[in-house]
């Protein structure tokens, strides 16, 4: 098959590699030239994705995978283009469509008779009938259903580890069509393995779900269901700390029968998708209670943390804190809603002198995010574990001399390597 893939960013470029592995010829769209250049010169444009630059290297010199900035020499005559374009929401959580705006408008503009689309972006439901089928028709003057076909199928896989996410999990799907849904089912068969799940009672694989609607809320509710257990976790984790429990073992109990799986409680919930997506259902559903009060909940714990180094430290007025970790999520180099600026901000707040370390991030880059960089081995008052990268369980009072006390956001700090105390969220 022909197959473009719009959108070369962490998702759309590893997949865009899987099709072409398997044996189609793939041209990828992205408005960064930059981006483009760097691809068509085998070489992944951002680190830390596993086999990709080994796909890259093997894929693009033997002509099954290219880059383009020009969607008129990608999108005719496809069998099928992929979109796993950015939508970007505000701090409401309300969706701003403008990227996935143009980049439709573009594949409309070029799209051709007989092309299966599939949506890979999460959207609140409907979008994929409301928004992006008039969108597509009339761009194109082709009619969906009869000329094309849409579907809505979610990525379900996470930055680092794209490639076995892809095998690991069925594939959703859900048509606007049931001709759309059945091309789609054949398209994903023919570009994706699957690995065994006898757990699975329908097995593992291609997934038609009988309607975009239900695809598009399948996503919304498997991230939102971690949202909320993760709130439910931070609440238990909250109340532990005043009632001299520790949370990590009242979970581990509760966990050992099969009808409890309580998640882990933590400083923060970061990263493009757990903040994001419930905001995105509460969209459709307002009246979701239960939804908001989780996110609430799980927005509200970097200002817990810093409370709780007020409570142990005492005045913070000039001291100096040090905040480890930037990235959302360890051993991801990534900062979309991660809880290190809310942390940040609360230490100002308190007259705090904050600074930040992460090993995965240089100086210059953490001022340009804002954030001033510290380095081991300069002294602190204080200290607040933001991301559990491996790095800091080898952390000793060497790394952090004068040290007084350390709030551990993570249960990721061997205690025994300080003299100070460590506290651990969800811990007396």
């Amino acid at each position: 098959m022909k197959i473009a893939v719009i959108g070369l960013g962490k998702i759309g470029l590893p997949l865009a590699a899987q099709f072409a592995n398997k044996g189609h010829t793939v041209v990828g769209v992205d408005i960064a030239p930059s981006t483009v250049a760097t691809i068509n010169e085998a070489v992944a444009p951002f680190p830390g994705e596993a086999q990709l630059g080994e796909y890259l290297t093997r894929l693009v010199p033997a002509g099954k995978l290219r880059a383009t900035t020009n969607y008129a020499d990608a999108i005719p005559e496809a069998d099928a283009v992929v979109v796993v374009v950015p939508l970007f929401v505000d701090n409401d959580g309300r969706p701003d469509f403008g990227w996935m705006d143009k980049a439709t408008a573009d594949l409309a503009a070029n799209l051709t008779k007989d092309t299966l689309v599939a949506y890979e972006t999460t959207l609140p439901v409907g979008t994929l009938r409301t928004r992006w089928k008039p969108q597509l028709e009339h761009g194109s003057g082709l009619i969906e259903g009869t000329d094309f076909h849409v579907v809505f199928s979610p990525e379900r896989v996470l930055t680092g580890r794209v490639f076995e996410d892809l095998r690991k999990y069925p594939k959703l799907l859900g048509g606007l069509s049931s001709e759309g849904a059945k091309r789609a089912v054949a398209f994903y068969e023919q570009v994706l393995d699957f690995d065994e799940r006898p757990d699975l009672e329908r097995g593992n694989g291609v997934w038609d779900l009988g309607s975009a609607e239900a695809a598009e809320m399948a996503k919304l509710a498997e991230t939102t269901y971690r949202d909320v257990n993760i709130g439910l976790a931070n609440q238990f984790a909250k109340f532990a700390e005043t009632a001299g429990i520790d949370v990590y073992q009242v979970i581990e109990a509760s966990n050992s029968q099969p009808y409890s799986h309580i998640h882990r409680p933590g400083i923060s919930v970061g990263g493009h998708c757990i903040p994001v997506y419930p905001r995105l259902y509460l969209s459709n559903d307002p009246d979701a209670t239960i939804v908001r009060a989780a996110r609430e909940a799980n927005t509200q714990m970097p200002a817990h943390a810093i409370a709780r180094l007020q409570v142990e430290y005492g005045d913070l007025t000039g001291a100096r804190v040090v905040v480890l970790g930037a990235a959302y999520r360890a051993g991801v180099k990534e900062t979309a809603f991660s809880g290190v600026f809310d942390l940040v901000r609360h230490l100002g707040e308190v007259g705090a002198i904050a600074s930040v370390h992460d090993p995965l991030y240089t100086q210059p880059e953490l001022t340009g995010l804002g954030l001033t960089p510290h380095t081991f081995g300069e002294s602190v008052d204080a200290a607040v574990l933001h991301t559990d990268h491996p790095e800091y369980r080898l952390l000793t009072r060497d790394d952090l001399p004068n040290v007084r006390q350390i709030i551990d956001g993570r249960a990721a700090i061997a205690a025994g390597k300080f003299e100070c105390p460590v506290h651990v969220i969800g811990t007396p």
